[in-house]
């Protein structure tokens, strides 16, 4: 299992570096403090389920699942944008890995789950 949490936080962490890029360096608004905060909110859905997804609790795993659905369609709405085109390609490609690793964490979490009990 902790392979599966591995591979969740490099795709997160991946996401997170992805948006940082495109926030601060490529497509920047005008003002730093504007930038900081958009970023912040662009990254605070994956934040708010990591520590459960870390500790391996099933409703935290879920959840990171269908978070991750959020980063595919906005990678998926910004993919014929030839100036974004590459990041949001990597964007999707990150998110469906997200999407895959929970999705194998969650099962191995409801059958170790299924084991223990009586």
């Amino acid at each position: 299992m902790a392979g599966w949490i591995f591979t969740n936080l490099v795709m997160v962490g991946s996401i997170i570096a992805l948006t940082g890029l495109r926030q601060f360096f490529i497509d920047p608004l005008g003002d730093t403090t504007s930038n900081a905060i958009w970023f912040f909110l662009q990254i605070l859905p994956l934040l708010l389920p990591l520590p459960g997804m870390l500790s391996a609790k099933l409703r935290s795993s879920f959840v990171m699942c269908l978070v991750s659905m959020l980063y595919f369609v906005h990678g998926v709405m910004y993919a014929f944008d030839p100036h974004l085109q590459l990041l949001s390609i990597l964007e999707i490609i990150f998110a469906l890995g997200l999407c895959a690793a929970t999705t194998m964490l969650v099962r191995r979490i409801r059958a170790e789950e299924a084991d223990a009990a009586p």
